[in-house]
C-alpha cells in the first residue's frame, strides 16, 4: 500500500484554501454564520472571522457583558462615528483619554436596538473609570478594538466585518426632521472593494485616482487618525459650549501631516 504523503502549508494553493473556505460555509450556513474576509486597512494582511449573518451583534457582546459596559460601548462608538466623524476632520477613532471620559452615560445620550429597545441612555449608573480602562483593555483582547502607537482606539477587521450592518443602519440614518437637508453618510464605504473605510485613503494603492469619480487625491486630506486638528499647547481645544467640552475637544497633541508623509 503506498504511503500517504504528508500535505505541507506550501502545496495549499489559493484555489484549493478558497475551495475550503467555501465549503466550510456551506456546512454552517443553516445556523445563522458565514466565514468572512477583509483586508486591514494599514497593514494590507487579510483576516477571517466567523460571523453571525443574522443577529445583532451588540445583543450577542450583551451576553458575555454587563448592560453598563454594552451602554459605555455605545458611547465610544458613537464618539467614533459622530462626535470624531466631521465632514472636515473623519477621525473614526478616539483617545484613551476622550474612550475614558464616557464612562457615564450624559442624561441625553440614548440609541434605540434594531427591535427598537432602549438599551443605552441615561438609566444606569455607567462605569468607573477604572472599569471603563479595563473594558477598553477586554475589548482589544476580544478582537473588536485595535490600539495604534499614538495611542488611538479603532474598530478592527473583525469588527468592521461583524458590525458592518449595525454600523451603517446605525450612523447612516437620516432623522426625521433632517429629512429635507441633504446628509453625508457617516459610514463610508470604498468605491472599489466596497469594504468600510476607517482609515487612509490609497495608502496601497498605486493610483492617487477615486475609482469612482477619477478625482486625483490631494495628499492632504486623511480620513483616520491623522484627520485629527492639531491641538494647543494646553492639549485642548476651545468649544462653543461648556457643558459638552468633554465630548467636543480633542485630547491630544498630534503631528503635522508633514511628519507622516514617510507613512504613506
Amino acid at each position: 500500500m503506498a504511503e500517504r504523503k504528508e500535505t505541507l502549508p506550501e502545496d495549499i494553493t489559493e484555489a484549493d484554501f478558497n475551495f475550503y473556505i467555501s465549503a466550510a460555509n456551506t456546512r454552517v450556513s443553516p445556523f445563522d454564520l458565514e466565514i468572512r474576509s477583509t483586508f486591514h486597512q494599514m497593514t494590507r494582511t487579510r483576516t477571517y472571522a466567523l460571523i453571525n449573518s443574522t443577529s445583532d451583534p451588540i445583543i450577542q457582546l450583551a451576553t458575555v457583558h454587563t448592560a453598563e459596559e454594552i451602554s459605555f460601548l455605545k458611547r465610544v462608538l458613537d464618539a467614533m462615528f459622530e462626535t470624531y466623524n466631521a465632514p472636515r476632520h473623519e477621525i473614526m477613532a478616539i483617545t484613551s483619554m476622550q474612550a475614558v471620559r464616557l464612562n457615564k452615560p450624559s442624561g441625553t445620550d440614548r440609541r434605540e436596538t434594531q427591535n427598537g429597545t432602549e438599551t443605552q441612555g441615561s438609566a444606569g449608573q455607567g462605569l468607573k473609570m477604572v472599569e471603563a480602562e479595563r473594558m477598553l483593555k477586554t475589548l482589544i483582547e476580544e478582537g473588536w478594538f485595535e490600539k495604534s502607537k499614538k495611542g488611538y482606539y479603532s474598530l478592527s477587521p473583525r469588527a468592521l466585518m461583524e458590525l458592518r450592518g449595525w454600523l451603517i443602519e446605525t450612523y447612516n440614518d437620516v432623522d426625521e426632521e433632517d429629512d429635507n437637508e441633504e446628509r453625508l453618510p457617516r459610514i463610508k464605504q470604498c468605491a472599489a472593494c466596497k469594504e468600510i473605510v476607517t482609515m487612509n485613503f490609497f495608502r496601497m494603492q498605486r493610483s492617487r485616482d477615486c475609482p469612482l469619480c477619477k478625482t486625483e487625491w490631494s495628499g492632504k486630506d486623511f480620513v483616520g487618525e491623522r484627520a485629527a486638528p492639531k491641538t494647543n499647547k494646553q492639549g485642548s481645544r476651545r468649544s462653543g459650549g461648556g457643558s459638552n467640552a468633554n465630548t467636543s475637544q480633542v485630547i491630544r497633541d498630534e503631528p503635522s501631516h508633514a511628519e507622516d508623509e514617510d507613512d504613506e
